[in-house]
């Protein structure tokens, strides 16, 4: 028997998007599987640093950051939290209410500051820009982005005896690597806008910028983004979400070999190791977990438990910001940060939040010489005001009228209950989907022609049974759907082809 319960919002004031969200799609039957992301990160450890490079990283504010080993990413558990978020409100919506990454998490997980300068700058002339900061300029600087093989290539070795001048080049190219490869991830492959490169020509001033606020603003953007049902990719710091989501929801926890040491700081440090034997499960059964989340499955307060003198004094003054309802910028991006719509998060009682301003997010022109502070006046202002806006507990709150109230404004469940055979037919196109993934995204690069034969024949092979699926359906049940599925067949078939 199919449930066919409208899964909500019934007052959509506050899910305004809904049409344009993921989860309309997978509500009409079309999955789009595992979504493919981005994140750098296999080739941090090949960087070889002096103990000089080592001092001008932490001076700039990655002391913490660099520390951060290559994770595994389970991208099965992205897919399925993005179908939870909602760029209304720069929320995940569960069931058991809302919830987010704060400020808080970012500080705490990634060791990043949260308080400072906004992450913000001129936009100069990329050659220029390489050829001042970095001494070199790269062949292919299309779009303002540099490969990050290129700075590899170039800038991984830099000998300890070298001039001040190059130790600083080498650094910075590091720096760039660094950001371009986890907070400041993008969907373009393997490359960084040179845009963050101006941030890194003083180490002393790039150490006061609240980088922790533009990697969250980059993540939400990203998240925002992954959320529409037209997009099959993510990326930002994903590695902050995947342990934002350990952190605080019991779905997808990985066991560990050994119990982690409580003083390790970030926390993230806390995940890195993990077992590799743990089998990792599919879209459909993330959100089967998430969608039967009840309060006794999730971590309101994850940090209370941790070793506080771990934490480095200048980032625990600033951990009251994580309750700041202001405006977070990187460069181009502004998103809001909304406190008041997960105050639980922080030990307090949950009241209906304010109502959420529709933000506009424009494609601002990041231009050559372009004005972006005179374009980003507003979100500025309200950052500069930060500290002002601290949302305050309320314990006489009746948080029963909360509830009533979310029930009518969000989403309420993503997929369908179905019939076995209906859902076991899902899960196998949702596993195809996530092979064919796999199998676009592994590099033939270095195998023989052997193997790289076999590599061509399982994407073939998966891609026609993508594009084939529909034409032997299950049941005469199935194929009164002819006209949806013909949709997704034409779809698929553009996709994979």
């Amino acid at each position: 028997m199919e449930f066919s319960e409208d899964p909500g919002p019934i007052d959509k004031s506050v899910l305004y998007d809904q049409d344009n969200h993921v989860s309309s799609a997978v509500w009409d039957g079309q999955e789009r599987g595992v979504l493919r992301c981005h994140e750098h990160t296999s080739m941090l450890d090949q960087w070889k640093l002096t103990p000089k490079q080592i001092e001008l990283v932490e001076k700039a504010g990655f002391g913490y950051l660099r520390l951060i080993p290559a994770m595994s990413l389970d991208n099965a558990l992205i897919a399925a939290l993005v179908e939870r978020w909602r760029r209304e409100t720069n929320t995940f919506h569960l069931t058991v209410g809302e919830m987010t990454i704060t400020l808080e998490d970012v500080a705490l997980l990634l060791g990043l500051a949260i308080d400072g300068d906004s992450v913000i700058g001129p936009i100069s002339t990329p050659s220029s820009v390489c050829e001042k900061l970095l001494g070199r300029v790269p062949e292919d600087l299309n779009g303002g982005m540099v490969k990050l093989t290129w700075l590899k290539e170039f800038f991984s070795e830099c000998p300890e005896d070298a001039p001040l001048e190059e130790i600083e080049c080498c650094t910075r190219a590091y720096l760039l690597y660094l950001v371009g490869s986890t907070i400041f991830s993008t969907t373009t492959g393997n490359k960084v806008p040179v845009m963050y490169l101006s941030l890194f020509e003083d180490f002393d001033k790039a150490g006061k910028f609240a980088w922790g606020a533009a990697a969250l603003a980059f993540l939400y953007r990203a998240l925002g983004n992954a959320s529409l049902k037209s997009q099959s990719t993510i990326s930002g710091c994903l590695t902050l979400l995947q342990c934002w989501s350990y952190s605080r929801l019991n779905v997808g926890h990985p066991k560990f070999n050994q119990e982690p040491e409580s003083n390790c700081f970030p926390f993230v440090l806390r995940w890195k190791g993990k077992s590799s034997s743990r089998a990792k499960c599919n879209v459909v059964t993330y959100r089967k977990a998430l969608d039967s989340l009840d309060p006794c499955n999730v971590q309101w307060l994850p940090y209370r438990g941790m070793d506080c003198t771990a934490i480095p004094e200048d980032i625990r003054a600033s951990l009251m910001l994580r309750a700041s309802r202001t405006m977070l910028l990187c460069f181009d991006k502004a998103e809001r940060h909304l406190p008041d719509r997960c105050l639980r998060q922080f030990g307090m009682c949950q009241t209906i939040p304010q109502e959420v301003q529709r933000w506009e997010r424009k494609s601002r022109i990041v231009d050559h010489g372009a004005d972006l502070l005179g374009k980003m006046d507003l979100p500025l202002k309200e950052w500069s005001e930060r500290w002002l806006y601290i949302v305050e507990s309320d314990d006489t709150v009746n948080e029963d009228e909360y509830v009533q109230w979310y029930q009518r404004i969000t989403r309420r469940y993503i997929g369908r209950v179905t019939s076995s055979l209906e859902s076991e037919y899902q899960r196998t196109v949702t596993a195809m989907r996530e092979i064919a993934n796999i199998a676009d995204i592994v590099s033939a690069e270095g195998l023989d022609s052997y193997n790289r034969e076999l590599l061509d024949e399982v994407r073939n092979i998966v891609h026609k049974c993508l594009t084939e699926q529909f034409e032997d359906l299950p049941n005469d049940k199935m194929r009164k759907k002819g006209s949806r599925k013909r949709r997704q067949r034409d779809c698929l078939t553009t996709e994979y082809e």
